[in-house]
Parts: C-alpha cells; sequence; structure tokens
C-alpha cells in the first residue's frame, strides 16, 4: 500500500493516486483521456474532449463569486517514461506504483509522473470540491506536452471565456514564472552500408550507465553528464587507436530527458583487445573523476560477446564520431538579463542504428527566437558537413515576461501574508504550454506554479510531500481572492 490516502490535502493525494493507477506515458493518453473526461461527467461538469485530445470541464462560479473573472486551470496529462534498465515495467499497461519516502513520493525504478500529475490531481480537486470559494473555472487538461505539445498547438480559439491562466506545471514552490523558452527538434539521419566484419575480429558491448539524466531544460545546467556524449569519446578514440567498428548504437530514449544510458555493440582486432580494455579502464577511472560530483553512479564497461554479422562502412562511421563530437551540447549561452536563466541550450538526446539508417534526435531550447534558431542552424552546420540529412520541426515559441501582470500582483501578495516572504519571480528554461496558449489567447494573464518536484524526466523524480501543501493553499487563495470583472 501507498498510504498517500494518509498524506495532506487527502483528496489531492487522493486524486494523483488515481492517475497513478492509469498509465498515460507521452502520445499514449486515451486511457488518461477516458479516465478524466468520465470523472467530469460523474460529478455532473460539462465536460469535452477536443479534436486531439484535450480534455476540457467548466465548473460555474459559487454562489456570490460570479462577479469574479474567470480562470483556467491548466495541466497536461502525459508523463515523460523513463525506467532504469533493470526495471520491469510496461508503460503502457502498468500502473505507476508511488510509495512514499520520508519527505517525498517517489516511485520504484520509473518516473512517477508527478510532472504534471499534481497539478492534474489539484485541477481535479477543485473541480470536486463542495466548499471552496471560486469564480468562474475552466480547467485545461492537455495532450502530448511532454514530446510535441500536440494539444496546446491544437487547441482552437474561441471556446474558453476566462482571463486568467494558472498554469500547474512548475516544479519549485515558492517560485512564481512568468517566462520561459521556446524550443525547436532537430533529426538528423546518417545512411549506412553494412559491410562484413573483418577477419581475425573480437566484439564487445560497451555500456555508458549509472547517470542522473533528468530534465533537459531545467537541469541542464547542472553539470550532469551525456550519456550519448561519453559513448562517443570512447569510440571516437577506441577507432583511432585500435581500429574499433562499430555495428550498432543506441543512447538516450526522448528529446527532453538528458540520456542517462548509451550502449553500442562494437568490434576490435584480436590483437589489440589487452590494451582496448585497459583503455576503458583508464576511460573510466576518468570520466568519473570528470563528474565525481554531478555523476557519482556512472559506470562504463566493455564486456567481451559474440561477434555480429555487419558493422557500419567506415565513412559513415567517421563521419557519425567527428559530427557527435562537434555537436553542442548542454548550456549554449546564459542571458545578460536575468541572473542565473539558462538563455540558450541543446540536448543531444537520442541516437539510433537501424536497418542502414543512424537516426539522431536533438532539442534545442531558447528564451529569445533568433539565438534558439541559431543553436539550431549550428546543428544543422556541423551535420550536414558529415553528409547527413537534417531536419528541423515541430517548433513552439516562448512566454514573454510580463512583470507588471495583475495575477503576479496578487500572488505575490498573497504569498507574502501566507508565509511572510516574498516568492520568487523567475522565467524557466524550458517549454511551458504558455508560450503556444498566449499566442492563442493573447489576452490571458497567465502564471505558472507548482510543488517542488525534483529530477523530473527521470527515475529518480520526487515531490516533497509539505510543498504540495503549500501549492495546494496557495492555489485555492488565489481562486478566493480571484480579481473581479
Amino acid at each position: 500500500m501507498s498510504k498517500l490516502n494518509e498524506l495532506k490535502p487527502s483528496m489531492l493525494w487522493k486524486n494523483f493516486e488515481g492517475l497513478c493507477s492509469v498509465p498515460h506515458p507521452s502520445k499514449k493518453e486515451e486511457k488518461i483521456q477516458k479516465f478524466v473526461a468520465d470523472f467530469g461527467k460523474k460529478i455532473g461538469l460539462e465536460t469535452i474532449i477536443d479534436e486531439v485530445g484535450n480534455v476540457i470541464i467548466r465548473k460555474p462560479a459559487t454562489p456570490g463569486m460570479e462577479n469574479r473573472k474567470g480562470i483556467i486551470i491548466q495541466g497536461h496529462l502525459d508523463m515523460v517514461p523513463q525506467k532504469n534498465s533493470d526495471t520491469k515495467h510496461d508503460f503502457e499497461n502498468d500502473p505507476i506504483q508511488p510509495r512514499i519516502d520520508g519527505e517525498w513520493v517517489k516511485a520504484t525504478g520509473t518516473t512517477l509522473g508527478a510532472d504534471n500529475g499534481i497539478g492534474v490531481a489539484a485541477a481535479m480537486t477543485i473541480l470536486e470540491s463542495k466548499d471552496l470559494p471560486h469564480g468562474p473555472i475552466e480547467c485545461l487538461f492537455t495532450t502530448d506536452e511532454e514530446t510535441g505539445m500536440t494539444g496546446a498547438f491544437g487547441l482552437k480559439g474561441g471556446i474558453f471565456k476566462g482571463d486568467i491562466l494558472l498554469n500547474l506545471d512548475s516544479e519549485e514552490e515558492g517560485e512564481l514564472y512568468i517566462g520561459c523558452a521556446g524550443g525547436i527538434n532537430t533529426s538528423i539521419t546518417f545512411n549506412y552500408k553494412e559491410e562484413k566484419v573483418p577477419a581475425g575480429s573480437i566484439a564487445f558491448n560497451v555500456k555508458v550507465t549509472g547517470l542522473k539524466g533528468g530534465h533537459s531544460g531545467m537541469e541542464i545546467n547542472l553539470g550532469r553528464g551525456n550519456a550519448n556524449k561519453i559513448m562517443n569519446r570512447i569510440l571516437w578514440q577506441a577507432s583511432r587507436d585500435f581500429g574499433l567498428s562499430l555495428s550498432k548504437i543506441e543512447g538516450g530514449s526522448l528529446r527532453n530527458a538528458i540520456p542517462r544510458e548509451s550502449f553500442a555493440l562494437v568490434t576490435i582486432p584480436a590483437v589489440n583487445e589487452d590494451k582496448f580494455n585497459n583503455f576503458i579502464k583508464m576511460f573510466a577511472d576518468s570520466v568519473k573523476k570528470e563528474l565525481a560530483t554531478t555523476e557519482p553512479d556512472l559506470k562504463v564497461l566493455a564486456e567481451k560477446t559474440e561477434l555480429p554479422s555487419t558493422i557500419i562502412d567506415p565513412k559513415v562511421q567517421a563521419n557519425l564520431f567527428n559530427s557527435i563530437y562537434a555537436c553542442p551540447n548542454g548550456v549554449y549561452t546564459m542571458s545578460a538579463d536575468i541572473e542565473g536563466l539558462v538563455e540558450t541550450s541543446t540536448n543531444l538526446a537520442q541516437i539510433k542504428s537501424e536497418n542502414g539508417k543512424i537516426q539522431i534526435e536533438t532539442l534545442q531550447r531558447g528564451s529569445v527566437e533568433s539565438l534558439k534558431d541559431d543553436v539550431a542552424n549550428a546543428h544543422n552546420a556541423v551535420f550536414t558537413l558529415a553528409g547527413a540529412e537534417v531536419v528541423h520541426a515541430g517548433g513552439y515559441p516562448g512566454w514573454k515576461p510580463n512583470v507588471n501582470s495583475e495575477i503576479l500582483i496578487l500572488m505575490k501578495k498573497l504569498y507574502n501574508e501566507m508565509y511572510h516572504k516574498e516568492p520568487e519571480v523567475k522565467a524557466v528554461h524550458a517549454g511551458l504550454e504558455c508560450g503556444l496558449l498566449g499566442k492563442l489567447y493573447p489576452n490571458w494573464d497567465m502564471i505558472s506554479f507548482g510543488p517542488t518536484i525534483c529530477s523530473p524526466h527521470s527515475p529518480d523524480e520526487r515531490v516533497n510531500i509539505a510543498s504540495v501543501g503549500k501549492f495546494w493553499d496557495l492555489l485555492i487563495n488565489v481562486l478566493k481572492n480571484a480579481p473581479k470583472k
């Protein structure tokens, strides 16, 4: 038993546990859409599912609050499906197993889905409440936020009547977000020929594991290792020193998650076996020292295995290794206007070889559109020079901060009154749906806030229990004190 029902606020945690019981990885949200829509219908509220899978539920104002501005409460239904390689879990069919661990709620070996399940659970709790005062409420539960913002892209104008958007998808209690980065996906494809393994070869499975990974926007500035970059250092050097040939490679799983693991099947001339093993040991020691603070559990191994039937042709292999080495990764520029804010970044997220193609997926983020495009163009230049096909897609806009926002001023005042300190007002280097929603509904006054969630997009994801209570108290206080029309 998770015992989440013993936590406060109890109804919010009950709803979160209900969400955990329904599989809802990105791109596979049909079950959770039905679950939330059935929830709205069961409590007698107007509920619709639009053509792209967004769920919209409306609740009238409580008596005496009809003169308040309408509020849209918004969160996303999908979760990032990440697990450790030794964890057996089918995200499309198995429920998440939440558990209490001291001051935190976690899952075991998988992502928890607190991003954005806590926000969705809070909205559901508002909808079913009988005694919370509020003006007119419209809840928007979007689909596929994590891998394409499909719901926000597909939302139609003219549906909502409200004036204020409360986005419940931020991850640090005590912080109010009024701006976010935009993003663009860059996909790279190498076409290769399969060649026979040279005579006198032996094979190894090379593994880079144990990295923390994490959110490629929120945590890109923490100096964590990128498994794809580390693997490429091994392959690049060993191809020069020991005649290494690549047969197969697979690293990372999602564009918006820093890759935690990478695996490569390689061959080398048998005469170089001892030298290669010594190199792996020396490299492992070196990279562990480099990342001792941020990646204490990093492992680099090379295990002898059966020979593959083919290898990737040497020309494409050389172009692949060189371009990945040259490819930017991590923080690109810092903001000169907002202290500590990452301005642009990029994540070398996925590499996979299969059936004559090597597919590489990257994600560039930027709070300045021209600079975001500049980083994407850098990727284009590097991989085009290496002979690859490069495609940019899925771009979405950022959200420009408004320091004079009415809802911001109200929430700063309320937070100060409740906790006797000023909340931090920030912009975030992550892709919130506010950028797209604000473009569609330019009249909306928008803000984003949430509880403290650590290591989202990784199996280390956890949500702080006390912060959920503070987040909830602030949310209901905002509804109670919503501005008048």
